[in-house]
C-alpha cells in the first residue's frame, strides 16, 4: 500500500506574493565564504558542489564570493579549474557554462601558514580586495575544512588577523567539522579555547546529518501533524530502535578510526542528534535557541550508563573477513593503517534509558557498524502490542496459542539514507474465508511523492550559516551533554577491555556480532532489519 502521490500547488497558489517573500527571505546577504583546506577531499566532493547548486537556483545574493585557503601556493585561475572538475563530477545540479562563468566570477584563491606570524596576511588583503571590489561588505564565513588538530591554531591565527569580530556592521562566522574533542573533558577543553576568539553565536559546528531533508521532515513529522504526537511517548511506545549501518569498511582510513572507533565517530554525534530529535519535547517555536534548548533537555535526561555497567548495556565489535555486495571484503585488521592485533571497534549497540515523564521505562536502542550487510540509516518506532487480541481463539494453533508471528506490533520506521521516506506497518486481514492476520506497509517515499530531487544536506547547511540560522548546527552544551554519555562508556571499555581471542567477532556483510542479538533477547525484543 503506497500513499498517493502528493499534487503540486496550483499555479495562483505558485505565484502568492506571500510565498515569494519567504523565498526572498532566504537569500543570505552578500559575503564571502573562506575555505581552509581548498585543496582537501572534502572540498571538491561537497563544499564547491554544494555551493553551485545554490548559485545554480539563485540562493546565493550577487556578489558572493568563494576564496579558498591552502597552504600551497594556487592562482585564482587554477583554483577555478580544479573547482570546475568537481562540479562537473560531483555535484548534483548539472554544470552548464552560464551558470559556471557567474560562479566561478567569485572564485579566489590565497595561502596562509599557521606556523608564523602574519600567516593570514595574504587571505587578509584578499578579502580586502573581495569586499572592494564583490560587494561583500566584511560579512565572512569562515569554514575550518582542516585536522582537528589546527581548528584551535587557525582560531587564534583569525583572532591576531582581526578576522574574528565583524567590521563595520558585518557578521563573521566560523564552521567547525566533527570531531568536537575524544571525550568529555577535551570537548569543553575545545569550547574554551574557541570562546577565547568567537562567541558562541559566531560558532557552528556542522553534522551533516541534520542537513538532510529526511532529518528535518522529522520535526515536521511530529510537530506538524496531531495524528502522532500524542502517541508519542512511554504509554504507547515500548521501544525506540537508531540503525547507522554502512557496507563500507574503513575506506583508507585506518589512521583516523584506530584513534576515533564506531562510538566517537558515528554515535556521540549522528545518532545522538537523532535521538535528541525524537525524544525532544515540542518548542514553542521554530527559534533555533528554541529548538535547540528542548535537544538539550533530552539529552540531559539521558540517564549515563555507569563504567561498571559499560558491558551489560552495550555490545561492541569488529568485522572480519567476509563478502558485502558480492565482493570479498578484508578484515577490519588488514587495512591500511590498522594496527595487527587492533582492538578499535567499528560496530557498537547500546540501550539508553530517558528519565522524564514521556519516555520512562521505553529504551532506546542504538546501533551503528561498518561492513554490515547494507546501508541504511533509520528509526524504528515499536508500538506496544494490544492489551487483549480478539483475534486469538480466531487463529488457533495445535497448542491452542496465537502463533509468536501472527500478530506483530504496528512499527513505524524513519528512513534516513538511503530511500527517504516513512512507512507504517500494521496489521490487516488476508482475503479469504478465514481469518488470517498478516501485517502490511503503508509507504511514503519522498522522490514519488513530491517529484523534485532533494538538496544535498551541505546545501542546507552552508545556506543556513549564511542566514545565520543555528538550528541544524550544534550547540556547546548539546556537544557536552553527548559526551558526558559516551565518556561513561568509554571509562568502562577501558576498564574492561574486549578478549582479544575474540576479537573481531562479525563477519563483514552481516548485521554484527552474535552479542547483539543476545544483548536484544534479554529484553525480549529484536533488532529491526532494515
Amino acid at each position: 500500500m503506497c500513499a498517493d502521490v502528493l499534487t503540486q500547488a496550483p499555479a495562483e497558489e505558485q505565484a502568492n506574493p506571500l510565498l515569494e517573500g519567504l523565498r526572498s527571505a532566504r537569500l543570505p546577504a552578500p559575503c564571502a565564504v573562506v575555505i581552509f583546506g581548498a585543496s582537501g577531499d572534502l572540498t571538491q566532493r561537497k563544499l564547491i558542489p554544494a555551493l553551485y547548486a545554490l548559485a545554480a537556483e539563485g540562493s546565493l545574493p550577487p556578489g558572493f564570493s568563494i576564496v579558498g585557503a591552502a597552504r600551497t601556493e594556487m592562482d585564482d585561475e587554477r583554483f577555478r579549474s580544479a573547482m570546475r572538475d568537481a562540479v562537473a563530477e560531483h555535484s548534483r545540479v548539472a554544470l552548464h557554462d552560464d551558470v559556471w562563468e557567474g560562479f566561478a566570477s567569485g572564485l579566489f584563491a590565497a595561502s596562509y601558514d599557521l606556523d608564523r606570524d602574519g600567516g593570514l596576511d595574504a587571505l587578509k588583503s584578499k578579502l580586502a580586495d573581495v569586499d572592494r571590489d564583490r560587494g561583500s561588505a566584511g560579512n565572512r564565513v569562515f569554514y575550518l575544512s582542516v585536522p582537528p588538530s589546527a581548528v584551535v591554531p587557525l582560531a587564534e591565527r583569525l583572532h591576531q588577523a582581526g578576522l574574528c569580530r565583524p567590521e563595520g556592521g558585518g557578521f563573521s562566522r566560523v564552521i567547525v567539522e566533527k570531531p568536537f574533542g575524544r571525550d568529555l573533558d577535551t570537548a569543553r577543553e575545545l569550547t574554551s579555547r574557541l570562546h577565547e576568539f568567537f562567541a558562541e553565536e559566531q560558532i557552528y559546528r556542522i553534522d551533516h546529518y541534520l542537513g538532510k531533508e529526511s532529518v528535518q521532515n522529522l520535526l515536521v513529522f511530529r510537530f506538524a501533524n496531531g495524528i502522532f504526537e500524542p502517541l508519542w511517548n512511554r504509554q504507547y511506545i515500548d521501544h525506540v530502535q537508531i540503525t547507522v549501518a554502512e557496507a563500507i569498511g574503513v575506506e583508507g582510513r585506518g589512521a583516523y578510526y584506530e584513534e576515533a572507533g564506531a562510538l566517537r565517530d558515528i554515535v556521540q554525534n549522528h545518532i545522538m542528534q537523532l535521538m535528541a530529535i525524537v525524544g525532544m519535547e515540542p518548542p514553542s517555536n521554530f527559534e533555533a535557541e528554541t529548538v535547540r534548548d528542548e535537544k538539550v533537555k533530552l539529552l540531559r535526561a539521558v540517564r549515563p550508563i555507569h563504567p561498571d555497567d559499560a558491558l551489560s548495556h552495550t555490545v561492541r565489535g569488529q568485522y572480519g573477513g567476509g563478502w558485502v555486495d558480492g565482493q570479498e571484503a578484508a578484515a577490519y585488521r588488514d587495512e591500511k593503517a590498522v594496527k595487527p592485533g587492533s582492538l578499535r571497534e567499528t560496530f557498537v549497540a547500546m540501550k539508553l534509558d530517558v528519565d522524564n515523564w514521556r519516555w520512562a521505562g521505553t529504551p532506546f536502542y542504538l546501533r551503528a557498524g561498518k561492513r554490515l550487510m547494507k546501508r541504511a540509516t533509520e528509526i524504528a518506532i515499536q508500538f506496544r502490542r494490544v492489551p487483549h487480541s480478539p483475534f486469538t481463539g480466531h487463529i488457533a494453533t495445535p497448542t491452542g496459542a496465537l502463533p509468536p508471528d501472527a500478530m506483530e506490533p504496528n512499527l513505524l520506521i524513519l528512513r534516513i539514507q538511503p530511500d527517504e521516506g516513512i512507512s507504517l506497518r500494521f496489521s490487516a486481514k488476508v482475503p479469504g474465508q478465514a481469518m488470517r492476520i498478516r501485517s502490511v506497509n503503508m509507504d511514503f517515499l519522498y522522490g514519488s511523492s513530491f517529484l523534485k530531487e532533494s538538496p544535498e544536506a551541505y546545501e542546507r547547511l552552508l545556506l543556513d550559516c549564511m542566514l545565520g540560522d543555528a538550528t541544524l548546527f550544534a550547540r556547546a552544551d548539546e556537544v557536552e551533554q553527548a559526551w558526558r554519555i559516551c565518556t561513561a562508556i568509554l571509562d568502562g571499555w577501558r576498564a574492561h577491555p574486549p578478549d582479544t581471542s575474540r576479537f573481531p567477532n562479525y563477519e563483514a556483510g552481516t548485521w554484527g556480532p552474535d552479542e547483539a542479538r543476545a544483548f536484544m533477547d534479554r529484553d525480549g525484543r529484536s533488532w529491526h532489519r532494515p
